[in-house]
């Protein structure tokens, strides 16, 4: 690593956007500029109990044609600072915070040093571009660790791991950045050019796990109403042991074609 560094402190030129030094961060910004998402990312409706989701699951219903079947893709919302991350024929060159759903800032610096997200894309049939959604997010044990350092130092204690992840994250030293145990898990699309994927929301999950990107282990497929609630039920009871603070559920209709013909009500969040 050291040889590589000083190769590249000679011939800048020669410096990629996934080099292994573009992990340990990069000189400090004076402030962060802006970057403006090309599709808007939007919060969700929000559901908050069975009652709530039955009556949004018959509003899915009465609007598509035809009586089709509707199978639901059911993901944790994690609590941490939603990213857009850039990828142009397989290399991340740009990352921005969600903002305020139109604009966000530039974490680029600071989103290359977290070691969940890849540098590059691996595999076939990567898009030449691919705007990838996600949470960035601290573990329990992370957030217990940043705060034992900062009181043994003398720093700033955090009052809850979103609120460190999100300090970390918007550091304005990307080197403190790249000391903070962040991690990741990706949820969704923003801009897509130049290829293809999945026709259901859990295929490009699962596609977006065959290119490297990490994706939680709890989304799961539900054919019913009855299996959403279900799901639901079994995450609010292992909330205490998961390790990270989640922010209920999301709940998505599985088809790309159907959540097209309902527009914006194809998904929704419940929890507390």
């Amino acid at each position: 690593m050291r040889e590589l560094r000083e190769l590249e402190t000679k011939h800048p030129e020669l410096i990629t956007p996934d080099s292994p030094t573009q992990r340990v961060g990069a000189a400090p910004l004076a402030a962060f500029s802006q970057i403006r998402h090309e599709v808007p990312m939007l919060s969700l409706d929000n559901v908050f109990d069975e009652e709530s989701f039955l009556a949004f699951n018959k509003r899915v219903q009465d609007r598509l044609k035809n009586n089709e079947k509707v199978t639901w893709c059911c993901e944790l919302k994690l609590d941490g600072l939603a990213v857009s991350i850039l990828y142009e024929n397989g290399v991340l060159v740009s990352a921005a915070t969600r903002g305020d759903g139109t604009t966000g800032e530039d974490i680029t610096s600071n989103v290359r040093t977290i070691r969940a997200i890849p540098l590059k894309l691996h595999g076939e049939n990567i898009p030449a571009r691919l705007e990838v959604r996600g949470e960035v997010f601290l573990a329990q044990a992370g957030f217990e660790k940043i705060n034992e350092d900062a009181r043994r130092t003398g720093g700033k204690v955090f009052a809850n791991p979103r609120n460190a992840a999100a300090g970390s994250l918007r550091q304005l030293d990307p080197r403190i950045t790249a000391k903070r145990p962040l991690t990741f898990f990706c949820y969704g699309v923003g801009v897509l050019e130049g290829g293809e994927l999945p026709d259901t929301h859990l295929g490009r999950l699962l596609q977006f796990k065959k290119w490297g990107l990490p994706v939680s282990d709890r989304v799961t497929l539900c054919e019913s109403a009855e299996e959403v609630l279900a799901f639901y039920h079994k995450v609010e009871e292992d909330r205490p042991t998961l390790g990270f603070d989640i922010d209920g559920v999301v709940i998505k209709v599985n088809s790309l074609a159907q959540q097209e013909q309902l527009g914006f009500v194809a998904r929704a969040r419940a929890g507390r």
